[in-house]
């Protein structure tokens, strides 16, 4: 749907103020959008169109087209203005740009830290000796990584980084890289977490084992929705198995090394920031609390121009951040880390071949 001339003129409501602040945008072009986009009404719904039609986007009438480009140029000005003051990362257009901060929220988190807890085995947190640290790691490059998912609209975020964390152990145990399903984690795993309305990654963990492994993604496929349990026909398909799960203790950066240095590792954090939502690049090092609101995955830390990071898989597609991932700051000196990063992590053990 294009705008007409009339509808046009609707958008010169848009305030002298917001003009002015975005004309002095930075000299070379931001991801998804340049200084010149922002000079004038006529580019910012050309701008506006070119990013509709980059990510599919279609509304369902005229009136929604002209709040969500409402939208879009409130979240346009925050993603320019926060591009002009930081330094060592940038925010982007991506295709959560025509949505309010609190749709987001509501739309892609999904941890549930207020479930009851009972986090961790009762065994010994089992890299408590590692010494030695290799100076960077990256379990993507050591073929423990699948390719990016993306949770959608669905509160799922626990079950994919549940998820990934097995994958990871289990090409690290048995040298075969499997996609598994994040779906039958959503329909059966109903105890405790609550499908597209989150949950908690150690539940899942316990859900594997006393459910007798994990069924492969390509048998039980994602639907971005709650749907019917099919855990009865587990016994048609493959499974892969854990052996249990532990938990990194609380807040010690250097704990939670000694494990990502051997093995992926599910972590909460929080991503309710709207600098989150935008994140495009760079080493993370943005404002955030700690109030812990999604599950993501560790795979990897390193250092980069003196900045120190953690690499950690998202499951918002491979479209957001560094193709699906963010690179987030490690030694803060805070214990928590950033965001939260510290505080709740944990990661399966497996010792079968299957």
């Amino acid at each position: 749907m294009g705008f007409s001339s009339s509808s046009k003129l609707l958008f010169f409501s848009f305030s002298l103020s917001l003009l002015t602040s975005l004309a002095f945008a930075r000299e070379f072009s931001i991801v998804g959008y340049s200084p010149d986009d922002l000079k004038s009404i006529d580019g910012l719904i050309n701008l506006f169109e070119s990013w509709m039609a980059k990510h599919g986007k279609a509304y369902k009438s005229l009136e929604d087209k002209l709040h969500r480009f409402e939208l879009f140029k409130d979240n346009l000005k925050h993603i320019d203005e926060r591009n002009k003051n930081i330094v060592n990362y940038w925010l982007g257009l991506n295709e959560f740009a025509d949505l309010s901060h609190e749709e987001f929220k509501k739309m892609y988190l999904g941890l549930k830290v207020e479930l009851p807890k009972n986090r961790g085995s009762l065994e010994e947190f089992t890299y408590r000796d590692v010494v030695d640290l290799p100076k960077s790691v990256d379990w993507r490059k050591n073929g423990a990584v699948t390719a990016v998912k993306n949770q959608g609209s669905c509160g799922s975020c626990w079950a994919f980084s549940t998820v990934a964390a097995v994958e990871g152990i289990n090409q690290i145990t048995t040298g075969n890289l499997t996609s598994l399903s994040e779906q039958q984690l959503i329909d059966c795993d109903t105890t405790y977490n609550h499908g597209c309305n989150g949950g908690l990654m150690d539940y899942a963990f316990e859900f594997i084992m006393a459910n007798g492994g994990l069924r492969k993604e390509d048998d039980y496929p994602y639907l971005m929705e709650e749907g019917t349990c099919e855990d009865e026909k587990k016994g048609q398909s493959e499974v892969v198995t854990i052996s249990g799960y532990h938990d990194v203790p609380e807040n010690d950066e250097g704990s939670l090394l000694k494990a990502l240095a051997n093995q992926p590792l599910s972590i909460a954090i929080e991503a309710s920031g709207r600098d989150f939502q935008f994140y495009s690049g760079g080493v993370f090092d943005g404002h955030c609390g700690t109030e812990l609101d999604h599950g993501v995955t560790a795979v990897g830390y390193g250092s980069a121009k003196g900045l120190d990071y953690i690499i950690v898989k998202n499951s918002w597609g491979a479209k957001w951040g560094e193709k699906g991932y963010i690179r987030m700051k490690r030694n803060t000196g805070k214990a928590e880390g950033i965001c939260g990063i510290n505080k709740m992590a944990s990661y399966p053990t497996k010792t079968k071949k299957k």
